[in-house]
């Protein structure tokens, strides 16, 4: 499955503090608002998501039809596909992206060890 690019996306207690501590990493903000409560950090290919108050604990992040520029790819797995290709090998979906539809969508699934894993597609 082509999943695209990956990133984490961290609930913090304090933006600025959390924004400071990823520069002082080498991470500059590419994404995002702080008055919208979420950042997006790049540093490279590496990328963080910073959200303060939209969700309990940290999220791994796959952006079907995206690179780490947020550039759309020419092939990638549409997130209907990878979520009916998923359910046929019995993995349990926690939310589930409308499959009538096209387009932006998402699901999450949890991993064994209770980590949230999030398909999330923009194009």
């Amino acid at each position: 499955m082509k999943l695209g690019a990956f990133s984490i996306s961290l609930s913090v207690k304090d933006f600025s503090v959390s924004k400071v501590f990823y520069e002082n990493l080498g991470f500059e903000v590419f994404g995002g608002d702080m008055e919208q409560n979420y950042l997006i950090m790049k540093d490279g290919n590496a990328l963080v998501g910073l959200f303060q108050g939209m969700f309990e604990g940290n999220v791994l992040t796959f952006n079907p039809g995206w690179d780490e520029n947020a550039n759309t790819l020419a092939g990638y797995d549409d997130v209907r596909d990878i979520q009916k290709k998923l359910k046929k090998k019995g993995v349990k979906l926690e939310s589930e992206a409308d499959e009538s539809t096209s387009g932006p969508a998402g699901f999450m699934v949890v991993d064994p060890d209770g980590n949230s894993v999030l398909i999330d597609q923009h194009v």
